[in-house]
């Protein structure tokens, strides 16, 4: 930021440059795309999968497992499974890995606010 900067942008309180340029800071973000960036990968691939084989595989999606349910339906199925199964994980990455570094920042600006930093 320069000093030539006006409006609500320019006018924020000094630590919070010092806490997005500690190294604190940096390892809580490490700690979030360590899990975030290989699950998006992950579950957009898996989906993207899932939509290229039912427009162009439509022999294997079509294929009867029992009664009228075919692959294609079991594997959409699977779609939310994969979704609530990420977000459980993360639930329980985010509450080991993450919020305690969180809170050791938020502790950090609180105290600077209360003067004692």
């Amino acid at each position: 930021m320069t000093t030539t900067e006006s409006g609500p942008a320019a006018r924020h309180d000094p630590v919070y440059d010092e806490i997005f340029d500690s190294a604190e800071f940096k390892d809580l973000r490490r700690r979030y795309q360590k899990f975030v960036f290989p699950a998006s990968v992950f579950f957009l691939g898996w989906y993207g999968l899932y939509v290229l084989a039912s427009n162009y595989a439509h022999g294997f999606m079509s294929h009867t497992l029992v009664g009228n349910i075919n692959v294609a339906l079991v594997w959409g199925l699977l779609q939310f499974v994969t979704t609530f199964l990420i977000a459980y994980l993360y639930a329980r990455y985010s509450s080991t890995h993450i919020d305690p570094a969180a809170r050791r920042l938020e502790k950090k600006y609180d105290d600077h606010m209360r003067g004692g930093l």
